[in-house]
C-alpha cells in the first residue's frame, strides 16, 4: 500500500513533465518560446526518483536539460514558462531561458549550458555543508558526455579526498549529442569512481521510478555518512538533443532502442492512470501558459539588471 502511495505521487510529477514538454513542442513554432530547448521526454523517472528520494533543502545542480528536475524538485510552473517566454515574470526576468533554469527556494541551484560546469559547484557546496557542520547534500547530476571533461574527474579527486557530502548522478542516454558511449570511453563509470576510493552503482531499471527512488535513498544514506557516492542510471532520450522534433532521419541510431524503452515505460504502460490525472495536470499546464502569456517582456531598465 505505502509503495502503491509512493508510485502514485512519482507518476504524478513525471506525468506533468511529460505534458509540459508536450506543451512546449506544441507551442514551439509560434516563436513564442525565446530559446532552444533540450526536452527530457523519456528520462522523467531519473529526475522524480532522485528528487523523492533527497530531503526538501538538499541541494540539485543540473544540466542543460533540466526541465524534469527542475518541476521534480517543486520550481514554480508559471514562473518556468514566463522564462521559456523571456518575460519579465520568468525566473531569471527572461535572462536564462530553458538551459539555465534555476529555483534556490526549492533546492534547484542551476543549471548550465557548458557541459561539465555544475559538477564542481555541487562539490563545493557539500564542503560548505561539512565544514559548517550542516547536515545537508548536494548533488550534481550530468550527462555521460560530461564525464569526459577535465572537471569532473577533478571533482571526484576532491570529493574523495575531502570527503564531502556530495552524490553524482549520472543520466545515462547513451549518447553525447550523436555520439554513442562505447566508441567515446574507455572506462566503465562506476569501477572509474572506485580509483578514487568513491562508491558507486548502476541502475539498469532507468524507467523504473521506485526502483530509482530506492536506488537514491541508498546512496543519499552513504553521502550523509560522510562519503561521496557515484549513482549512474541508464536511460532513454525519446526526442532529438536539442530541439521538438524526431532525429531518426539522421541514422546515427534507430527508433529500435527507444521503442523498447517505451514498451516499459510507466507513463505508456499505465494509460488509465495517467488518463484519470491529464486534465487536472493540463488545467495547472493552462494556468502557467497564461501567467507567462500576460507577462510583460523585459525592457531597457532591465537589459542590464543584475549585471555585475
Amino acid at each position: 500500500m505505502k509503495d502503491e502511495a509512493i508510485y502514485r505521487r512519482l507518476f504524478r510529477t513525471a506525468l506533468l513533465i511529460r505534458l509540459v514538454e508536450e506543451r512546449i513542442i506544441a507551442l514551439y513554432p509560434s516563436d513564442k518560446i525565446q530559446s532552444p530547448v533540450h526536452l527530457s521526454i523519456g528520462q522523467e523517472a531519473v529526475a522524480v526518483g532522485v528528487c523523492d528520494g533527497l530531503l526538501p533543502d538538499d541541494l540539485v545542480f543540473a544540466t542543460y536539460r533540466s526541465h524534469g528536475f527542475y518541476i521534480a524538485k517543486g520550481g514554480p510552473l508559471d514562473a518556468m514558462f514566463a522564462e521559456l517566454y523571456g518575460r519579465k515574470g520568468g525566473i531569471s526576468g527572461g535572462k536564462a531561458g530553458s538551459m539555465h533554469l534555476a529555483a534556490p527556494e526549492v533546492g534547484l541551484m542551476g543549471s548550465s549550458a557548458v557541459v561539465a560546469s555544475t559538477i564542481p559547484h555541487a562539490v563545493g557546496a557539500a564542503l560548505s555543508f561539512k565544514r559548517r557542520g550542516i547536515p545537508r547534500i548536494a548533488v550534481a547530476v550530468f550527462g555521460d558526455g560530461a564525464t569526459e571533461e577535465g572537471v569532473y574527474h577533478e571533482s571526484l579527486n576532491f570529493a574523495a579526498i575531502m570527503k564531502v557530502p556530495v552524490l553524482f548522478v549520472c543520466e545515462d542516454n547513451g549518447l553525447a549529442v550523436h555520439s554513442h558511449r562505447p566508441i567515446r570511453q574507455s572506462y566503465k563509470l562506476v569501477e572509474h569512481a572506485a580509483t578514487f576510493g568513491i562508491a558507486g552503482r548502476r541502475v539498469e531499471e532507468g524507467w523504473d521510478m521506485l526502483a530509482v527512488r530506492r536506488a537514491t535513498l541508498e546512496a543519499a544514506a552513504t553521502v550523509r555518512a560522510g562519503a561521496p557516492f557515484v549513482l549512474e542510471i541508464a536511460t532513454s532520450r525519446y526526442k532529438e538533443h536539442v530541439g521538438v522534433g524526431e532525429d531518426f532521419h539522421f541514422n546515427y541510431r534507430t527508433s529500435d532502442a527507444v521503442d523498447a524503452w517505451k514498451r516499459r515505460d510507466p507513463l505508456i504502460v499505465d494509460a488509465a492512470l495517467a488518463a484519470s490525472l491529464t486534465a487536472e495536470l493540463e488545467a495547472e499546464i493552462d494556468a502557467a501558459v497564461a501567467f507567462a502569456e500576460a507577462s510583460a517582456a523585459p525592457g531597457r531598465v532591465e537589459l542590464l539588471a543584475d549585471v555585475i
